[in-house]
């Protein structure tokens, strides 16, 4: 058999699986599995530098699939490299419990690096971790050393450059001139309604040129001589980003949804499916066939990538005696270790201040401790207090600088958090008031799905920012973010409890961490009177107690200290009140239910929670007779303190409203 023949047989085998697996399952995508075969078997067989026998080599290059609708086409070539994806797995697509779920999921199925199927997303996270990858190169590599050496490859569509996250990371890729970044675009002309020019007629070449990229077309990804020679040169001018603009015809060889929208979301059917494989020339009526001339062409892909990721080995040890400085803190990197030095170092706070500056003096000293901490803001360091003085600034000039200026491009911001925390062991943090946490609320709902370590900073966090008025003022978003799973939310009282948070956020595995700040001052408590900070770690604990408890007064954040004063006022008039400090639901939920009822005795029902947002959540707490001071309009602009007596938070109401629950 010629490499031309093996080629179109291998190629063709991918198309065969897809529209098999699509078929068996009765739902899936093959369109773009069909159109798009040639572009992932020349990148898988020839051009990546990949270990299927092990996927999590860290000097890998990467290969996003946006497009997560055609995960077949990931899966097919997955499989025939030799990743621990079988044929069972393949016929088991989209169903309970298999390795090949509709849309790629990371951690589900080996060899894929994302979770993708929102449109956009997969597009922004690969620039987030060409990021990652230009950091660490600048941290350790050396001239004639490179530890941290590899291309990010991602295959995206129509739909993800229609997307606006595509417009903000692209900006950003170009303005930082991100290298050994290559984006494939499978430019069908096909979207769900039909032919793109119902609603997309970009210039997208002039587009990307404005955005500082370079650009090739490939006119017709079925000639793999054009395919190879466009995608060399790509490769040869990837000191920027690089767009190749590849002309496919979706559902490929189906002779009767060839380039239609039919083909995009929904199986061939079985007399179609037959109809397209003999339009292949594929001569097996057997489904999920594999050649065996194939599985041969496949073998060394496996054996290739064996030896890459022992060169690379034997590369670090040379680096670890010629480099014996370095030697520990790669070591540490590789292995995921961080000094424990780091926590001996935190501030203990006495005087008042904002939560967003406590942060931003506890991010100062963890930077100085743990060097793989790195992120910025959405061009609001100095508001989120997020900026790290003697860090340096992420630029085309110094990719050491760990403050990185995203731009005013929140939803971009989320996902290339992802993509550094993908990378590897970096832990990002970013940035941005909490109103804005809806624009990027997709990728973060990504960092919750993947179980990833992205630390988000929501500053300005009520009606306590003032002036800025309704636009500005969160209401409904702390509900919101706590209703996503596996996002911890944590709303720190003072400065102290910040402190706590930080802790508690770079020690946290298993998804994403968002500490919500405030704008104004508030007390820093004396912890010699009141309970000491470390009970943020439960989530809730008893602040002040009292040896009779007619009634319990809850909060999290700046409301915590108008509980703290409204119980005084309560005492003075014969009450016994305990005061809880509510930093997070969700680390609450894990503690046993002895814990639970220890904080919140089921027998006493006389319970006030007060948060500046939405009572939506806290009826859990506050049981049937409970109360809530809360906020369930949207907010106005006048000062603070103006604001917080109008809606309803100050010591008088509560206490009012305490002592008409006590009559009750």
């Amino acid at each position: 058999m010629t490499n031309s023949e093996i080629r179109t047989l291998s190629i063709n085998t991918i198309r065969t699986l897809s529209i098999d697996a699509v078929q068996k399952a009765n739902s899936g995508h093959p369109g773009m599995p069909l159109g798009c075969a040639p572009i992932v078997y020349h990148l898988y067989k020839n051009v990546i530098k990949h270990n299927p026998a092990n996927p999590n080599w860290i000097n890998r290059d990467r290969f996003i699939l946006s497009a997560g609708h055609g995960s077949m086409l990931l899966y097919s070539i997955l499989h025939l490299c030799g990743y621990d994806i079988s044929l069972n797995d393949l016929k088991s697509f989209r169903q309970w419990g298999s390795k090949t779920p509709g849309h790629p999921e990371y951690k589900h199925t080996p060899g894929v690096e994302m979770t993708t199927g929102p449109l956009g997303q997969g597009f922004a996270t690969a620039i987030g971790m060409a990021v990652a990858r230009d950091y660490l190169a600048s941290l350790f590599n050396e001239n004639e050393i490179k530890i941290f050496d590899h291309f990010i490859f991602c295959l995206c569509s129509d739909g993800d450059l229609m997307e606006g996250i595509s417009h903000e990371a692209a900006s950003f890729a170009g303005h930082q001139k991100l290298g050994k970044l290559i984006f494939f675009y499978d430019d069908n002309g096909i979207t769900i309604d039909g032919e793109t020019n119902l609603a997309y007629s970009d210039d997208v070449e002039k587009r990307f040129l404005a955005y500082h990229w370079n650009v090739f077309r490939i006119n017709d990804v079925n000639n793999l001589a054009e395919l190879s020679e466009i995608t060399n040169k790509a490769i040869e001018n990837s000191d920027k980003p690089v767009l190749i603009i590849c002309k496919s015809i979706i559902g490929y060889g189906s002779p009767n949804k060839q380039n239609k929208s039919s083909s995009h979301g929904s199986p061939l059917g079985e007399e179609e499916v037959k109809l397209t494989k003999r339009n292949l020339n594929w001569g097996w009526e057997e489904e999920f066939y594999v050649p065996e001339e194939v599985k041969m062409h496949f073998q060394e892909v496996k054996i290739n990538g064996i030896k890459s990721e022992e060169n690379w080995k034997k590369l670090v040890e040379k680096y670890s005696e010629q480099y014996p400085q370095k030697r520990d803190l790669l070591y540490q990197f590789l292995e995921n270790k961080i000094n424990n030095e780091w926590e001996n170092d935190l501030p203990f706070f006495t005087e008042s201040m904002a939560t967003r500056q406590a942060s931003g003096k506890v991010i100062s000293e963890l930077s100085k401790q743990i060097p793989f901490l790195i992120g910025g803001s959405a061009d609001l360091s100095e508001s989120n207090n997020t900026y790290v003085k003697d860090a340096g600034v992420f630029s085309l000039y110094n990719r050491s600088g760990r403050n990185i200026h995203f731009g005013v491009r929140e939803h971009a911001m989320a996902a290339m958090l992802n993509g550094i925390a993908l990378h590897s062991n970096l832990i990002p943090f970013g940035g941005t008031f909490l109103i804005f946490s809806d624009y990027l609320k997709p990728s973060l709902r990504l960092s919750a799905l993947m179980e990833i370590k992205v630390i988000y900073v929501f500053t300005h966090d009520s009606i306590g920012l003032g002036e800025d008025g309704p636009t500005h003022q969160p209401i409904e978003h702390l509900a919101s973010l706590r209703a996503i799973p596996n996002n911890i939310v944590l709303r720190p009282c003072d400065a102290n409890e910040v402190v706590e948070a930080w802790k508690f956020a770079i020690k946290h595995k298993g998804g994403p961490i968002s500490l919500i700040l405030t704008r104004q001052k508030v007390k820093t408590l004396d912890r010699r009177k009141l309970a000491h900070q470390r009970g943020l770690n439960f989530g809730a604990y008893i602040l002040k107690d009292s040896h009779r408890i007619d009634l319990i007064l809850m909060a999290s954040g700046s409301e915590v200290e108008l509980a703290l004063n409204a119980s005084e006022e309560l005492e003075k008039k014969g009450y016994g009140v305990r005061v809880i400090s509510f930093p997070s639901w969700e680390i609450f939920e894990l503690q046993s239910d002895e814990y639970k009822n220890q904080i919140l005795p089921v027998n006493i029902n006389n319970r006030i929670v007060i948060e500046a947002g939405r009572k939506f959540g806290w009826e859990k707490y506050i049981g049937e007779k409970g109360i809530a001071i809360t906020i369930e309009s949207f907010g106005a602009s006048a000062p603070e303190k103006i604001l917080f007596e109008k809606f309803g938070f100050t010591v008088d109401n509560i206490v009012n409203k305490a002592i008409k629950l006590l009559n009750n």
